[in-house]
């Protein structure tokens, strides 16, 4: 089975927080396209992305917007792919719009929502990559070890004692 994600930033700013996204995808041996769509700009580019992500055997859709950060929701109204958002911070709310506007949706419209930001951004492919390993041994198992290594580098840490 090959594993591939579509991801949709709203603007090619918004790639500057998503790049850590695709470090991970890297990191995993995840095919990925990225395509700059608004959803209030270019709605018709977003319907189309959305529609069409079936046929171009994506597995998820991550979607990454700023401000009133729809694009999520919109995407999810187009499809039955997994739509994972991200709110990408800005001023001047600094992400709480865009978290309120991707994580607030109606019922019949899932969008798995994370949190604001770079942190966001790498847990968004986390999830996706979790997603995908439901039915890929494979990538299940570098997930695994993925979280193993994690825990090892927690574990090195050494705690700062009190004087």
């Amino acid at each position: 089975m090959m594993n591939k994600v579509l991801i949709v930033i709203g603007s090619k700013n918004d790639y500057n927080i998503m790049k850590d996204t695709t470090k991970i995808f890297d990191n995993f041996g995840i095919k990925y396209d990225i395509e700059v769509a608004s959803a209030h700009r270019t709605p018709e580019r977003v319907r189309t992305l959305a529609i069409t992500a079936v046929g171009k055997d994506y597995d998820v859709i991550i979607a990454a917007a700023s401000m009133s950060a729809h694009l999520a929701g919109v995407i999810s109204g187009y499809t039955t792919l997994p739509v994972i958002g991200v709110p990408i911070d800005c001023p001047p709310l600094n992400g709480l719009d865009s978290l309120l506007s991707t994580v607030q949706m109606p019922s019949g419209v899932p969008v798995a929502t994370v949190s604001i930001g770079k942190a966001g951004a790498k847990n968004s492919a986390l999830l996706a990559i979790r997603i995908m390993a439901v039915y890929n041994l494979e990538l299940k198992v570098k997930l695994e070890n993925f979280t193993k290594q994690n825990e090892k580098e927690i574990e090195k840490i050494t705690l700062i004692k009190e004087k």
